[in-house]
């Protein structure tokens, strides 16, 4: 892996990590508003299990699957960058009409001036990186 790439590959990381906090906080009001405080172990069951954090895995996923591909030591692996790129577009892309998870972004970027801010940090690191070219 170039090391531009695995720089990208690690600003992206910080951005979407903080963007999933920022959701995750967000999240956690709207269900603490109805269910009660809960504890930080109550907490982990329910945002592993419940179904209201479930739209929130997309970009767990993507983290993880950046963490993996920061932390091959294979010099000569093959990376797809341009797969985690276009996973990133997909996971943060809001939309009335799309998924679940795209309308509850939406939701959250609407009732939630920090998810606005998070989101533009990763959508500034995707905007100064365009799909590369291919050759047919």
């Amino acid at each position: 892996m170039k090391a531009s790439d695995r720089q990208l590959l690690f600003e992206l990381r910080k951005a979407l990590l903080h963007l999933h906090k920022t959701l995750l906080d967000w999240e956690r009001a709207a269900y603490e508003r109805v269910n009660g405080r809960a504890s930080a172990a109550e907490l982990l069951k329910v945002i592993v299990e419940d179904a209201q954090f479930a739209w929130l895995r997309p970009i767990s996923e993507l983290i993880v699957r950046i963490d993996s591909t920061v932390d091959t030591e294979e010099p000569d692996a093959t990376i797809d960058v341009d797969a985690v790129i276009a996973r990133a577009r997909e996971v943060v892309m809001p939309g009335e009409g799309g998924t679940a998870q795209a309308q509850r972004y939406l939701t959250a970027l609407q009732e939630h001036p920090d998810a606005v801010f998070a989101h533009r940090a990763v959508t500034t690191i995707l905007k100064n990186h365009p799909p590369r070219e291919t050759t047919h």
